[in-house]
């Protein structure tokens, strides 16, 4: 039986494995600041919240616990000002990127339909519009949208890869563009913990959506926050009627987040102190990193949130990528996520103290 994918653009990793090759031969080892995957411990609450729930014999169920509903709920209202809402709002997800890439096909998303991206993106908005077949529009802002009737918009603040927050007025001007297209709004927001040079504002906000959540989903990782990333722990907060649909569809693909990865969830979530911590050690690193790039010539844009630095050396990316990998640093060009961002790398800060300080000793030589 010939196997039938999807037509998907290459895997863009694949594209520069001869200089992460040369990056790994460096005589004093590779500095990898290519992914956004964490390297600090998971805090230890988490731990032992996971330990404590190992006798777990039964199947977990989709929606999850109400503990963990209620906990989310909790979350978002405390940190995120967000409008008032039931638990049928909320619903953990297996990390947040199986959500991303198959929301439109569990949303009913067919050839011919259309999704808007961000201009510059994480390729998984494109690809889970790639499989279910439809037509992907790319837009800055609402009003690049014009004579397009999409069915779902995807936003992303802070951004991945370019760092930049959407401000109050425009994530208010996405809500109000897709809520008189009556499509979808689906904000990634799972950055939101680390807003640098302005605070990040999530869709969940009363003052941004009037107090409800009709037509929006909010999309949450615990990855980032809570150095959870091997737990894939996500949730989605927003319109109960699409929620509650999610449910439905995903009881059928079993797609259930593990009973002990949802008791750490709960215990994570109602903890602000371990976030503040990871908040530091990734000021610390954006700092010398920020730093030894301007010093070495390179202009930063945007960055104003988010686990990455946007930068240029006024050349096409692979070659700057090129250029980090002959001092054993590997980094993402930034035509990975979109020809706009072409003579940009993305730089990561998910790498150990003593790596971030070889990398800056390195750029600077």
């Amino acid at each position: 039986m010939e196997f039938c994918a999807p037509e998907l653009p290459d895997f863009p990793w694949d594209t520069i494995a001869d200089d992460v090759e040369l990056a790994k031969s460096y005589v004093d080892g590779v500095c990898d600041l290519s992914v956004g995957t964490p390297v600090d411990p998971t805090p230890q609450i988490g731990q032992r919240a996971l330990a404590g729930a190992a006798n777990s014999p039964g199947y977990p169920t989709v929606w999850g616990t109400a503990a963990l509903r209620s906990a989310i709920i909790d979350y978002v209202t405390t940190r995120w000002s967000a409008a008032a809402m039931t638990d049928r709002s909320v619903m953990p997800v297996i990390g947040t990127k199986e959500l991303v890439g198959w929301l439109p096909i569990l949303l009913g998303v067919r050839p011919g339909d259309t999704v808007v991206i961000p201009e510059v993106a994480y390729p998984t908005y494109a690809v889970g519009a790639a499989m279910a077949g439809a037509r992907v529009v790319t837009a800055a802002c609402p009003g690049c949208v014009a004579g397009e009737s999409p069915k779902l918009v995807w936003i992303n603040s802070p951004s991945n890869p370019t760092g930049k927050i959407e401000g109050f007025d425009q994530v208010k001007a996405w809500v109000n563009y897709a809520r008189a297209k009556g499509a979808l709004l689906a904000a990634d927001e799972c950055y939101g913990e680390f807003g640098w040079d302005s605070e990040p504002v999530s869709i969940l906000d009363s003052r941004v959506n009037g107090g409800s959540l009709d037509g929006l989903l909010g999309a949450y990782s615990l990855s980032k926050r809570s150095n959870l990333a091997g737990y894939r722990a996500g949730f989605v907060v927003g319109d109960d009627q699409i929620v509650m649909g999610l449910v439905g569809l995903r009881k059928h693909l079993g797609m259930m987040v593990p009973g002990p990865v949802q008791e750490a969830m709960i215990v994570l979530l109602g903890d602000q102190f371990h976030v503040e911590e990871q908040r530091e050690r990734y000021i610390a690193r954006r700092e010398i990193l920020s730093s030894a790039l301007v010093g070495a010539g390179f202009a930063i844009d945007n960055s104003e949130g988010g686990l990455y630095l946007w930068a240029t050396r006024g050349e096409h990316g692979r070659a700057t990528a090129h250029w980090m990998a002959e001092r054993g640093i590997i980094v993402a060009p930034g035509d990975f996520y979109g020809e706009p961002g072409a003579n940009y790398v993305r730089i990561a800060l998910t790498a150990t103290d003593d790596r971030i300080a070889a990398a800056a000793s390195r750029i600077g030589l």
